[in-house]
């Protein structure tokens, strides 16, 4: 099966007044059609300008990034990009904020709209559609913007430590149902964030990034039982204390 994206030998500086900083140096990786992968690594190594790159919001100044087997800039590919806030409009109901991409794009047509009131049935925010954003809890924001990015039907979905603004128990629930909710529709993900149980919890693949600039240093595939389909039941795997020691001593050695 071809990967459905490929980062060949990629590096990236910021350039100021000041001088150069380095951010990414020589960052290979293939992602598969269908799996979710999780980026982790110090604070400030360059987790977030690697999505920058892969959403095309900035250039490799090395190496390349392919979609599909082709170049990014010509692969057409279809990337939904899913922020820490959930950015939704307060002057708008949350049926309007789940088809705004829609709307922006000019693509509300009948089979996308089905689609929309599909999700919102499925994921338990139909009875809301009317309602203003504030009337929903952090959890349900956080569907709703998903379901606003899932709309436009991504290729490839990228999150961008999605839950880090909720609180403990949330971010629990949050990150079970966002999981379960990309399985579903079997979207490929790449998920950035600092919270090691998390990425055990979601990824089937753990990507741990050195200091800046951020090299990997370790690529770790995460096998559970076959009843830990859910991230909360992989918290209660035996497996999940073995995970989290091996990706800490990682960051330790190599941070």
């Amino acid at each position: 099966m071809e990967p459905i994206l490929e980062l060949i030998h990629v590096s990236f500086s910021y350039h100021s007044i000041t001088g150069e900083t380095e951010a990414l140096s020589d960052i290979s990786l293939s992602v598969e059609p269908g799996e979710f992968i999780a980026v982790v690594g110090p604070s400030g190594c360059g987790k977030t300008t690697l999505l920058s790159l892969i959403s095309g919001l900035i250039a490799p100044e090395a190496g390349e990034i392919r979609l599909f087997g082709k170049p990014l800039g010509t692969s057409g590919a279809n990337i939904g990009y899913m922020l820490q806030r959930d950015h939704l409009f307060e002057w708008r109901t949350v049926y309007d904020n789940v088809q705004l991409g829609l709307e922006i794009r000019r693509s509300l047509t009948p089979k996308a709209l089905d689609r929309v009131d599909s999700m919102l049935d499925t994921y338990g925010l139909s009875d809301f559609k009317k309602a203003p954003p504030t009337a929903l809890s952090g959890g349900m924001r956080q569907r709703a913007a998903l379901i606003r990015t899932l709309a436009l039907e991504p290729d490839i979905l990228l999150l961008d430590e999605p839950f880090s603004a909720l609180d403990y128990q949330t971010r629990l629930e949050v990150g079970d149902d966002i999981g379960s909710i990309i399985r579903k529709e079997h979207k490929t993900a790449i998920l950035v964030t600092h919270d090691l149980s998390e990425a055990i919890t979601l990824a089937d693949r753990i990507v741990i990034l050195s200091r800046r600039p951020a090299r990997i240093r370790k690529i770790l595939s995460l096998s559970f039982e076959e009843d830990c389909g859910s991230p909360l039941k992989r918290r209660s795997s035996p497996l999940f204390s073995g995970y989290f020691e091996e990706i800490w001593k990682e960051l330790k050695a190599h941070g």
